[in-house]
């Protein structure tokens, strides 16, 4: 049974129809790079995925569980939370909180659904301990273990992405997304956070990687998904996608990103 599996998703702003039938699986432990241009629908596809927008129409499932159904009335707030944890979103922007420090940025989420869960059973120190213990951990795997009580406006750009990173895997998502995750950076520190996603790939994450590098995408995933006017135009490894594109609109696409190499 595929992790995740979507179906007939589609996503309307008003007259604006930005997703027009996705469909799509992927399997535990793959990655998927979605490429396209601006407005292809990229973004709000994992928006829509993390419950951020609610989807017009369509079915989305995670290892068997349905986690959207658009023949589902309105989910409660408490639901559409529990729906979130099934993914892990880096956005491009890093999103930290800049009055809390580093430790206290990726720990939040964590201490906030221990006390929806009662502390899981233990003392709320015990908790504590245990979460802290944990961020150590993530802290370490994204190589900031000196930045553990910095405040986001003195790290750099990647060192803050890095952060952003290691929060989404606190809760211990599913699935993890990135949204075009160097986008805001400078290119000298582009690499260090492509370097931490693919650390993950190494450690059999299942990652799906909204982005714009293209040799990233070539090397790293297991699979590509190219979107187009809100459809999937064009989907296959790797080699099949570079190296030998069926869609116009792929070949064209391609040709305009190597021209900005």
């Amino acid at each position: 049974m595929a992790l995740l599996e979507v179906r007939g998703l589609r996503k309307s702003f008003g007259n604006i129809e930005v997703l027009q039938g996705i469909d799509f699986s992927m399997e535990r432990g793959e990655v998927i790079a979605v490429i396209g241009s601006s407005g292809s629908g990229k973004t709000t596809l994992l928006r829509c995925l993390n419950s951020l927008e609610i989807p017009t129409e369509g079915n989305i499932t995670v290892g068997g569980e349905t986690v959207f159904d658009g023949d589902v009335p309105k989910r409660s707030e408490k639901e559409l939370r529990d729906r979130r944890l099934k993914f892990g979103l880096v956005f491009q922007s890093f999103n930290l909180f800049p009055q809390y420090s580093v430790i206290e940025n990726i720990t939040l989420a964590m201490k906030l659904r221990a006390k929806e869960q009662n502390y899981y059973g233990m003392t709320k120190h015990e908790s504590f301990e245990k979460i802290n213990a944990r961020a150590e951990e993530l802290l370490a795997r994204v190589g900031l273990t000196d930045k553990r009580d910095a405040y986001p406006g003195t790290l750099s750009g990647g060192q803050q992405q890095r952060v952003a990173i290691a929060r989404a895997l606190a809760l211990d998502p599913e699935i993890l997304c990135f949204d075009e995750p160097t986008s805001a950076l400078d290119p000298e520190l582009t690499g260090e956070v492509l370097r931490v996603i693919k650390s993950l790939k190494d450690k059999d994450s299942t990652m799906i990687v909204v982005t714009h590098e293209m040799d990233f995408a070539r090397h790293v995933a297991d699979r590509i998904i190219y979107m187009a006017d809100g459809v999937i135009e064009e989907e296959g490894s790797p080699e099949d996608v570079f190296g030998a594109p069926k869609s116009d609109k792929l070949k064209a696409f391609l040709a305009k990103a190597e021209e900005t190499i």
